[in-house]
C-alpha cells in the first residue's frame, strides 16, 4: 500500500493551482470540471507518488484553511537538492520562515504556504531515529 493522495484545503482553486505548480514547481495532474463550481483538481511532486488533492474550502471548512496542521510543520517536502529548490523556490515568491540549518538527519527549512501552513523543505541525509 501507499498513501496515494492528501487533500488540502485551498480558498479557490486557481489559487491552489498557481501556489502549488507556479511556486513549488508541482506537476498539475488533472483538473475536471465536476459541475456546479466544483473542481476535481490533482498536483503532485515530479515524479511522486503521493498526490494532492486541492479541495476548495466551503462554508465552515474555510475556517480550517491553513489549519490544517494545528499550526505546526505537518507537510515535509523532499528533495535531493536542498540548495537548487531552495533557490528555485524563493525565486518564485516562497517565503521561509529561516534561514537552512543543518541537523543530523539532513538540511532543513521551514516555509508557509499562503494560507498559513507549515511545510518543511529537507534534504534527509538520514531519517530522524535511524541508527547513523
Amino acid at each position: 500500500m501507499h498513501l496515494a493522495q492528501l487533500a488540502i484545503l485551498v480558498p479557490e482553486y486557481d489559487e491552489g493551482i498557481a501556489f502549488f505548480a507556479g511556486a513549488l514547481g508541482f506537476d498539475l495532474l488533472e483538473d475536471t470540471d465536476m459541475g456546479g463550481g466544483k473542481r476535481w483538481v490533482r498536483v503532485a511532486p515530479p515524479g511522486a507518488q503521493t498526490q494532492f488533492l486541492l479541495a476548495r474550502a466551503v462554508g465552515d471548512q474555510r475556517a480550517a484553511i491553513g489549519r490544517q496542521g494545528g499550526g505546526r510543520v505537518w507537510l515535509f517536502l523532499s528533495t535531493d537538492d536542498f540548495a537548487r529548490d531552495h533557490a528555485a523556490f524563493a525565486a518564485r515568491g516562497v517565503v521561509f520562515e529561516e534561514p537552512p540549518r543543518h541537523e543530523p538527519y539532513g538540511t532543513v527549512a521551514v516555509f508557509r504556504d499562503p494560507w498559513g501552513n507549515r511545510w518543511d523543505l529537507i534534504e534527509f541525509t538520514r531519517l530522524p531515529g535511524q541508527a547513523s
